[in-house]
Parts: C-alpha cells; sequence; structure tokens
C-alpha cells in the first residue's frame, strides 16, 4: 500500500477509541501525521494515553485536542492549533467525521413485554425448572452464542424518558451536520490539500428501524445526504467526500445502544464470515481510499461488513 508524508494529515474527529482510533493508528503506520479530537474525561485517559503515544511515537506528526468538537469555540481552537503545528507545506489529506454523541431515547413507551413462551415450552418440555432454564440461556447467551438470542431475556429500555426536539437536533448535528461545518472551516482557512478525502459513518440504521435509535438514524441520514452534497460542490476545490457502513462493531459508542447484545446477536448469525466487523476492518478501507489511487471515488456509500448485509 502507497505510504504517506508527514506533511499529509488526518484529522480525526472522535479518535479516542473505536474506528476513529483504529483509522488514526493505521494511517500514521503508512506515515500520516495525526492530529485527533475528543472529548473524554480525565480519568479516562489512562486508557487513552498509550494508544497516543504509540502514535506519536511512530514519528510522524501527531496532536490532540481534549475539547467539545461541536461548538465554534472547540473547532476554532483545532484548526488554529493544527495550522501552527502543520507549519506552510503541512495539509489536512483525510478528515474522518467518526463523533459518537447520540441520544438514544425511545420514541414512545415500549408495550412488547413479551413472554419468553418458547423458553418456557422448552424448560416444561424437559422437566427443567423455568428459573434454572433463564440461567443457562443466560449462560449462553452472555457467552457470545448468537444463538440463544430468541431465547434470552429481551432487552429493557428506560420507559420514563421520551425523545425530545432538543434530543433530536442536537444528535442530527453531532452525528450528521456538523461534518458541513468543519468542512466549510477548514476549506475557508486553505488548510485542504489539493487531493483530499473526507469520511462519515454510517450504520444500517439508516433505513432499518431500532427501538431507542430513532434520534442516531436520523442523524445517519442526515450526515449521507450532507455528504452527497460535499461530493459535489467541494469536488472542483480538490475534496472528496464518501460514506462508510460498517457492519455492526462492538466499540464503547455502540454498547451503549439499548438491545446492542441482541443486535451484535443477528449480525453474527446473518454475516457470512461468522464474525462482527473490527474497528481495524474499517479502518483499512479509509487508509486504502486515502490513496492517490482511489481519488476517483466521489460521493459514494461504501459497505464494511463481510457481507453482513447480504443475511436479509
Amino acid at each position: 500500500m502507497q505510504g504517506f508524508v508527514r506533511e499529509q494529515w488526518a484529522l480525526v474527529l472522535g479518535g479516542s477509541s473505536g474506528i476513529g482510533l483504529a483509522a488514526a493508528e493505521k494511517l500514521s503506520r503508512h506515515g500520516m501525521s495525526v492530529c485527533i479530537v475528543h472529548r473524554d474525561r480525565r480519568g479516562a485517559m489512562a486508557r487513552i494515553q498509550p494508544a497516543f503515544d504509540a502514535i506519536a511515537a511512530r514519528g510522524a506528526g501527531f496532536r490532540a485536542f481534549n475539547l467539545d468538537a461541536l461548538s465554534a469555540e472547540g473547532r476554532d481552537a483545532v484548526l488554529d492549533g493544527l495550522a501552527e503545528v502543520m507549519g506552510r507545506t503541512g495539509r489536512v489529506r483525510v478528515l474522518l467525521h467518526s463523533i459518537a454523541f447520540g441520544n438514544l431515547k425511545l420514541l414512545a413507551p415500549s408495550r412488547e413485554g413479551r413472554p419468553l413462551a418458547a423458553r418456557e415450552r422448552l424448560a416444561q418440555t424437559l422437566g427443567v425448572e423455568p428459573a434454572l432454564m433463564r440461567e443457562a440461556v443466560t449462560a449462553l447467551f452472555a457467552g457470545g452464542d448468537p444463538s440463544f438470542a430468541g431465547l434470552a431475556d429481551p432487552p429493557t429500555y428506560d420507559q420514563d424518558n421520551m425523545i425530545e426536539d432538543e434530543d433530536l437536533a442536537r444528535t442530527a448535528y453531532a452525528m450528521g451536520t456538523s461534518l458541513i461545518s468543519w468542512v466549510q472551516a477548514i476549506h475557508s482557512r486553505g488548510l485542504f490539500a489539493t487531493d483530499a478525502r473526507v469520511f462519515g459513518l454510517t450504520s444500517e440504521g439508516n433505513r432499518s428501524a431500532w427501538r431507542g435509535y430513532a434520534a442516531v438514524s436520523v442523524a445517519k441520514a442526515a450526515l449521507e445526504a450532507a455528504a452527497r452534497a460535499i461530493a459535489l460542490e467541494y469536488a472542483p476545490h480538490g475534496v472528496r467526500c464518501n460514506i462508510l457502513q460498517p457492519g455492526v462493531t462492538p466499540t464503547p459508542a455502540f454498547a451503549l445502544i439499548p438491545g446492542s447484545d441482541h443486535i451484535a446477536a443477528r449480525a453474527r448469525l446473518k454475516n457470512p464470515m461468522g464474525r462482527l466487523t473490527t474497528p481495524e476492518d474499517v479502518a483499512g478501507v479509509i487508509c486504502l481510499l486515502s490513496t492517490d489511487e482511489a481519488n476517483w471515488v466521489n460521493g459514494a456509500l461504501i459497505t464494511v461488513d463481510g457481507g453482513e448485509h447480504l443475511g436479509g
């Protein structure tokens, strides 16, 4: 794969974990300088700092900003600092939008409360106490066997706090249209490389409805629309913009989704590769699309899921 040079910078929004961090690590291993924007509490830095130190130790440029990437003040602070460290010759080759700041409230109270009739019938047929059957199924499902998802206890949801307008608006901006704000700000300062790549991350929730995922689903649809507009209007300025749709990927953000264990189980059963997507799988594609050879890919939605989407 093509090596990059120190003057080429990757600006990763949301780069302290998951796909953002994996992409930063991958690009840095191929010689690209990296700037990570994240927002983490001081107590989390003991986990994060070793990864940052490893990136910095590879010899290319490195800078990290722990601040609010969604505020105009935060954005200006990052670009001021980045312009200074890049100097006269450095430019932003890659902008990766990997911000995971979404509201996971329900639209309406859940009335499912479905009794696990199949599990109860199985216990009765085997002459086993239902409590013992529940304990066994729960242990097997928690141990990573997706085959027991249908017999495991269903997800639980917060039934007292429904999503509100501000929740929707904030999530749509954070995980969607804030990409436009960053592209405009970088371009207006003349910080983009002459051949720049912009990436956003969507999910199957862009077209599938998951309980508690409404605000994020809205944001993903907005992100995809924003990316298409960027691909069209910034192409004459040398900017390519594409969206990646990873399969279900176990990240800290994914774990916060209500019922994430059930979503992951279904994904593993659907995936012809027999496993979930990893952050490194996605980082590899981001690196590939950042090479000179990929300069004709623009305005695309690229599925990176090992064939998970083929499973219906």
